[in-house]
């Protein structure tokens, strides 16, 4: 399973990449209003640090329009890949981008069907959110199970990036369903990193080297 850093944040995206985990970015507008450098700036400079995939989303709400915004996104860097909401005009839009080439995310799925439509017309990857379901006391990863299984059934190549990830769990949950991608907080990526068990025994392996005799 993939790992994208679902963040904006320059100083997250250089350590995760640090770590050699990282393999995609993804973005979105509230993310990155809490960024201060220029939209396209912004942008450019996660590709350049990102040798993968970076999301990138658009605000448009008519086919034409999103289109058009899609093609300014895509000239960024070529490993921009746009995201778009599930909605009729994102749909209209993700046929016409997907048949030039252009890279689309179908974003805000909360069911099978618009996951099933999204990849009907062209999506390179559909973004269940699964916290958010979670929140309203639905099981969120029960929508990813479904649209591994339609996509399997009917030899879909889109992929499935499993996003609103509220905690390691999540991540956990995804990877035993067969997920291709989780989309992860920063905050979550640390805590998967960590158990109490390892700092007990790291912690008793340091003391006890210390009362090692040495050369």
């Amino acid at each position: 399973m993939k790992i994208f850093l679902d963040t904006a944040n320059l100083d997250q995206i250089r350590e995760a990449a640090s770590w050699g985990i990282l393999d995609g970015v993804t973005t979105n507008p509230t993310l990155m209003s809490k960024e201060n450098l220029k939209f396209e700036d912004l942008v450019r400079e996660i590709c350049k640090i990102v040798n993968g995939p970076v999301n990138v989303e658009c605000v448009s709400t008519q086919s034409e329009d999103i289109v058009k915004e899609a093609k300014r996104h895509a000239k960024l860097a070529e490993n921009v890949v746009v995201k778009i909401p599930i909605c009729l005009e994102g749909l209209k839009a993700t046929k016409v981008l997907s048949q030039e080439g252009i890279q689309v995310n179908t974003t805000l799925i909360f069911s099978p069907n618009q996951a099933f439509l999204a990849a009907k017309a062209g999506a390179r990857y559909v973004s269940p959110f699964v916290g958010r379901l979670d929140d309203i006391s639905h099981e969120g990863m029960d929508l990813v199970d479904q649209i591994l299984v339609i996509f399997d059934n009917y030899g879909f190549e889109t992929e499935v990036i499993v996003a609103s990830i509220r905690h390691p769990l999540h991540v956990v949950e995804a990877a035993l369903m067969g997920a291709d991608i989780a989309t992860i907080p920063f905050v979550v990526l640390e805590k998967m990193i960590k158990h109490p068990l390892t700092d007990v025994g790291m912690d008793r392996f340091l003391k006890d080297w210390s009362r090692v005799k040495k050369k």
